[in-house]
């Protein structure tokens, strides 16, 4: 029947709204923060908070679309689902799928280079790098890897303790950062160009990216249609809160000076004024902590795509093939292609990467949820208002790559043009096998 939606096959309707919700939290309040506030402030300074509240604002839109797709088709799959679902053409829906299994790449491959940035500073303090920092980033990706190649079971619990450990830092530093606010410090002395401040949205975005997580949850939820509006919104709404406070924290404690210096490593810079060295050093733990747990948990989401995806034949039968234990050579090659990522990019450039592929991405859940509004019951002006401010966004940090060098800009272009050759090749192949 029209508008219902499609009933669930799991039997396991277990999560309530505030489950959902700390899943949503705990997915975006993660590496991205400590890897993104220092390259946001970067580019507009003391108007920081305001670029994470714009791209809070986004995220609210872009949840709510989300939120409905999800209740309506409460599955696993999430974002892919809904491309199958929602898109005109399989090609086109494969395409998007292949572009978000880029951007889980490249999101590994940042959140690596911020946990050698961390690990650098933590543990070479006086050091010109020469190299260490891309070989922090290298070894993490390997020892995960192997972790997520040899069991799932490996994966698993620890995320929720990571979690717990790493809001709990990020609180204290936000209680004790209010009291030492410098106001000289936070003082707006020149504006932002237009292109600039869209572009710091445009990556402030990437860090509430994670709420996209929620939806997979869906299909364990035992009235979604109810429960995941409700959710995303809590979700969203208290990561907006966290985000503007720890952005006035930084701001109001680092000088433009350290900031410049200390970018990849902002968030524990920050301690250093506010709780000494001690300070420094838990949240650098902390931080270490939080980038170990996102490359793991997206390692393990990434496996299980591409395994899917070379079972449907949108990727090369090697990419389930089993090679050892639950490795397929696909495995291998996406890592050795994430080694490559995480040293031949710096951080600022995987950052600017992965954000325009994300946006790409959301901004194609907006036209799912846009033609199929009348069936999952979404508002036709949320949706229309969402979809225009993240194009705006989309293009404006564009334009602003642009600006800075044609290099990501070409990075983009490839993976958009290499994800559609692989499409097309997908379909040829499903074709031949009567699929």
């Amino acid at each position: 029947m029209m508008g219902e939606p499609p009933v669930s096959a799991s039997k396991n309707k277990s999560l309530s709204i505030f489950n959902v919700a700390a899943l949503g939290i705990g997915a975006m309040v993660g590496a991205g923060i400590f890897a993104l506030l220092g390259q946001a402030a970067l580019l507009v300074h003391s108007a920081t908070w305001l670029s994470f509240a714009a791209g809070g604002v986004i995220a609210l839109f872009s949840g709510y679309a989300y939120s409905c797709l999800g209740a309506f088709y409460p599955s696993r799959g999430g974002i892919i689902d809904f491309f199958r679902h929602g898109l005109p053409s399989t090609t086109l829906a494969n395409m998007l799928s292949l572009l978000y299994l880029v951007t889980l790449a490249l999101t590994i491959a940042m959140v690596a280079r911020a946990f050698g940035a961390y690990a650098l500073q933590l543990f070479h303090e006086h050091s010109t790098s020469n190299g260490l920092q891309e070989a922090y980033a290298g070894g993490i990706i390997l020892v995960l890897a192997l972790v997520n190649m040899a069991s799932s079971n490996a994966v698993g619990r620890t995320e929720l303790v990571l979690v717990a450990i790493k809001l709990g830092i990020l609180l204290v530093l936000i209680a004790a950062g209010l009291m030492t606010i410098k106001p000289q410090l936070l003082q707006i002395h020149q504006a932002p160009s237009t292109n600039e401040f869209l572009s710091s949205v445009g990556m402030t975005f990437f860090a509430y990216a994670g709420f996209g997580m929620m939806a997979n949850a869906s299909d364990k939820v035992a009235n979604p249609r109810r429960t995941m509006p409700r959710a995303f919104m809590i979700a969203i709404c208290l990561t907006i809160v966290l985000y503007i406070l720890l952005s006035l924290v930084l701001l109001g404690n680092v000088s433009a000076a350290d900031l410049a210096k200390y970018a990849d490593t902002a968030v524990a810079q920050a301690a250093y004024p506010i709780l000494g060295r001690l300070g420094f050093t838990v949240v650098s733990i902390g931080a270490l902590l939080a980038t170990a747990s996102a490359i793991n948990a997206t390692l393990f989401s990434a496996f299980n795509i591409m395994y899917s995806m070379g079972d449907n034949k949108t990727l090369p039968a090697l990419f389930k093939q089993t090679l050892w234990h639950q490795a397929t050579y696909g495995n291998v090659l996406a890592v050795l292609a994430v080694l490559i990522l995480a040293i031949a990019l710096n951080l600022n450039s995987l950052a600017n990467v992965a954000s325009a592929t994300f946006l790409i991405c959301y901004l194609a859940v907006f036209v799912v949820a846009w033609r199929l509004r009348h069936k999952i019951n979404a508002s036709p002006v949320l949706v229309l208002l969402g979809m225009i401010l993240m194009l705006l966004v989309f293009i404006g940090f564009m334009s602003s790559l642009l600006i800075q060098g044609a290099k990501e800009v070409a990075i983009v272009v490839g993976a958009l043009l290499g994800c559609w050759l692989l499409a097309l090749n997908a379909k040829r192949q499903q074709r031949l096998s009567g699929r």
